[in-house]
């Protein structure tokens, strides 16, 4: 159930296949990032793909003595395209490689643009999908609703990179879904159709216990995507954005030219990989032991004591920049977190938060919002934040003063745009959508919990909070998963344990899931998750995805 290592195997075969000699592998937009997810450009090139190129590109020249691996998504687009480029081919010979199903008609009309027959090669690689870790991917799609129902051709794509995944797992699951979303029934009926149409292809070995797909829909859970993050990959999601394992640092006071972008991949990085589910007070002290490990070997006596001295050692060791390119990087990233979270007050803001996911006390959760809407140093979109967070927990409550904290928003100078996606937001993922019992309000024994958790205290003030899908999953499991909320597809139903789960969420997943389905992993043999969703959000993206549902924008 790994699935970079799913594509990362798909392309050593791909360049296997095409046999010795010099390379160029040609991409579409796409699948472009599908490779970069999984490889560094250096491992392709020791395998001797020395040229990248995109496919539809006018600037690419003719090398015949090149070998061609074509891979692409069979869209019409792209068979277009390709057919103008073998009637003109620019390399040797072409082994050409579809991310998912493609159909008759497009293989002929290849097969007839093939005239100088350089063509020796077409195949299906399931590979259509963005592998973000081990156990989830994404297809970076933002604003898969408008309304209650699916934004025009996006359920086919999700459609097709769902049954990808499930083809490159080898796994034919049976198929619960969300019964309080009609965009959660289509999707599964819809990846029970392909399954159907393509049996031969998903005539894998029965196991004794068969996987399971579920499908989720993201208004069952508005809360997650709002809160601040305080591990490190979701920090750096929340704070700087992560797209396709880059982030953007140009905007970093005083930034050296060869940070502005950094690359963060937990398959090349390997303290990346060590760190990536840490908390931010123990990134620091972990960056900190490394520095402090290579002055002893440089006999530097200076003393560390601050992330500011950290980044003046980086920039005084031009050896240590050198030799150690990784923690250069790390000690720039960890040192703007730093920056933003003391200059933006985040600390507060997400103690007022995780108190507001969590406990239920309203006087106290009204008043310190209110003193956190009057500081200054509060960015407006984390006053939206809260001002949203507040209008989900206490929607119900007698005394609710929603409309007071809009008006205390607008007197700050959020603007009209803003303060219209914070009531879209409670609109989204408000009782009457969700469909779900998402603070515990409707089941006695939840509500129990979270009482004696309040009493207990937690561990780490930021981070009490659970997602709802963490406590579906362990439903799921232990078989309590209420099947009239979840239903089946079809008759069958499992008897047993599940093993292999894989859940999909309609309109995007975060990093706090992907770490909590990472914890399920570890803490139950025996059972593998994986996670998927159209895309992996912080606030930013959230704030378009529900824009779009809402129909506020056409993005």
């Amino acid at each position: 159930m790994n699935v970079i290592l799913a594509v990362k195997q798909y392309i050593a075969k791909m360049i296997e296949e095409s046999g010795p000699g010099m390379k160029v592998l040609l991409m579409d937009k796409d699948t472009i990032s599908y490779v970069s997810m999984v490889y560094a450009q250096s491992e392709i090139l020791q395998k001797e793909v020395y040229l990248f190129e995109l496919l539809g590109s006018s600037a690419r020249e003719v090398m015949k003595h090149l070998r061609c691996i074509c891979f692409i998504r069979p869209t019409r687009e792209n068979i277009d395209l390709l057919s103008q480029e073998l009637k003109n081919p620019k390399y040797g010979v072409y082994f050409i490689y579809f991310s998912n199903v493609v159909s008759k008609s497009d293989v002929k009309t290849l097969a007839e643009a093939d005239e100088q027959e350089v063509v020796r090669e077409v195949q299906e690689f399931y590979g259509d999908y963005i592998a973000v870790s081990p156990h989830v991917f994404s297809f970076n799609i933002v604003g898969a609703a408008r309304g209650q129902t699916w934004n025009a051709g996006i359920q086919n794509r999700v459609c097709a990179g769902l049954t990808a995944v499930l083809l490159s797992l080898k796994k034919c699951p049976m198929i619960r879904y969300q019964n309080s979303s009609e965009m959660a029934k289509k999707l599964a009926e819809n990846v029970k159709q392909v399954i159907s149409k393509d049996a031969g292809l998903f005539d894998f070995r029965r196991t004794d216990v068969a996987p399971l797909l579920l499908v989720l829909d993201r208004r069952g859970d508005a809360v997650t995507p709002l809160l601040n993050q305080w591990t490190y990959q979701a920090m750096v999601h929340e704070i700087l954005g992560i797209r396709n394992n880059r982030i953007d640092l140009s905007n970093v006071p005083g930034i050296s030219k060869d940070l502005q972008e950094v690359v963060l991949s937990a398959e090349q990085d390997e303290f990346y990989a060590n760190n990536l589910y840490n908390n931010f007070g123990e990134i620091g002290a972990k960056i900190k032991d490394l520095m402090e490990d290579f002055q002893k070997k440089s006999q530097s006596q200076k003393k560390i004591e601050s992330i500011a001295d950290m980044k003046a050692f980086v920039e005084n060791y031009p050896q240590f920049k050198k030799m150690s390119g990784t923690v250069a990087k790390h000690v720039t990233v960890v040192g703007e977190l730093s920056r933003l979270v003391g200059q933006h007050n985040l600390l507060e803001v997400s103690e007022v938060e995780q108190e507001l996911a969590c406990q239920s006390d309203h006087n106290e959760a009204l008043k310190r919002i209110r003193a956190l809407l009057s500081n200054t140093k509060v960015q407006n979109v984390d006053a939206c934040r809260l001002v949203a967070l507040y209008g989900l927990r206490y929607e119900r409550h007698s005394n609710n003063n929603f409309v007071g904290l809009m008006q205390a928003l607008a007197h700050r100078g959020v603007s009209d745009k803003h303060r219209k996606l914070v009531q879209a937001i409670v609109d989204y993922g408000g009782e009457r959508n969700r469909g779900t019992d998402l603070f515990g309000q409707d089941n006695p024994i939840s509500k129990t919990k979270k009482f004696f958790k309040g009493l207990k205290g937690v561990e780490n003030i930021y981070t009490q909070h659970r997602p709802y899908l963490q406590e579906l999953i362990d439903q799921l499991i232990k078989g309590k998963l209420r099947e009239g909320s979840y239903p089946y597809l079809g008759s069958n139903q499992l008897r047993d344990r599940p093993q292999d789960i894989l859940v999909f969420v309609i309109g995007g997943i975060t990093y706090e899931e992907a770490f909590a389905v990472h914890q399920i992993n570890k803490a139950m043999p025996g059972v593998r998750v994986t996670l998927g969703g159209t895309t992996v959000h912080n606030f930013e993206s959230f704030l378009e995805e529900v824009s779009v549902a809402q129909h506020l924008t056409n993005y």
